[in-house]
């Protein structure tokens, strides 16, 4: 599952920020943000402008809808900035969405989210478009990427993607995030988590505890001492049975209204 902003956006900002979260190499290049179990955060991709006022440590913002001063605000505050796109469907809303040729676009996502269309991964022309996101995400100064909707091979895309054209994508995704500075996680994706972990920062998780799944993370991100990014959509007053279960594997654990505006809900 995966939330989407319905909010139109005129064009790409390519002004250029200076990145905090990682550190600079001998040779000048920069090491991507590598956020250890016990990371707090904060995902906020409706109910705009950003509250920005939350002491965590990372916020999780739109690539293309944030502003510049939003950016600036939350790097003077000392908080690491991952940076949201959709590395899998498409989104007639966004303002590269005319770079897509129709034969890439396949079925239409679940409920209620039928106004994206899957993507052909495989295609080199969805690949390049997505370089381009990875680009602007360095030039507006994120410290990270949460590229979306990267299961494609188990849902109903209309095209007959695998799990090895899914390993083969992701693991291109997260090499191109790397070689631009940028830290990079796995979303969702549950059944490959083993397979991907190396080629990760971090993780983040949609409802591993509605569908039993948060200890499929033990034996590799969590391991690995990886932060596990973690967000429910259930009622309040299920906080401490939720927490009771995700705090002592290491989730991050947020309550999440499913418009992910600025609402939230951590564990004590």
């Amino acid at each position: 599952m995966r939330v989407a902003v319905r909010i139109l956006y005129g064009a790409l900002v390519l002004a250029t920020m200076t990145a905090c979260g990682g550190h600079d190499g001998a040779d000048g290049s920069k090491t991507p943000w590598r956020p250890p179990i016990g990371t707090t955060w904060q995902w906020q991709l409706s109910g705009l402008p950003i509250d920005t006022s939350l002491n965590v440590d990372a916020y999780d913002v739109d690539l293309f809808t944030t502003t510049d001063e939003e950016l600036a605000t939350l790097k003077a505050h000392g908080r690491s900035v991952i940076c949201y796109f959709s590395a899998g469907s498409w989104e007639q809303f966004r303002p590269d969405a005319d770079q897509f040729p129709s034969a890439v676009k396949g079925n239409p996502l679940e409920a209620p989210f039928q106004d994206e269309l899957w993507l052909d991964i495989r295609s080199a022309q969805v690949r390049t478009v997505m370089q381009r996101r990875l680009d602007l995400a360095a030039a507006r100064g994120c410290d990270a990427v949460e590229p979306d909707n990267v299961d494609g091979y188990a849902n109903d895309t209309g095209f007959a993607l695998t799990a090895t054209d899914q390993s083969d994508y992701n693991r291109l995704i997260a090499a191109e995030a790397h070689n631009r500075g940028l830290s990079v996680g796995l979303k969702n994706d549950v059944d490959q988590l083993a397979e991907l972990e190396p080629y990760f920062d971090w993780a983040l998780n949609e409802e591993c505890f509605t569908y039993d799944e948060c200890t499929q993370y033990q034996d590799n991100f969590l391991a690995a001492n990886k932060a596990v990014l973690h967000v429910e959509y259930i009622g309040r007053d299920r906080l401490p049975e939720l927490c009771a279960v995700t705090k002592p594997l290491g989730l991050s654990t947020l309550i999440k209204d499913i418009e992910l505006d600025a609402f939230q809900l951590p564990c004590p």
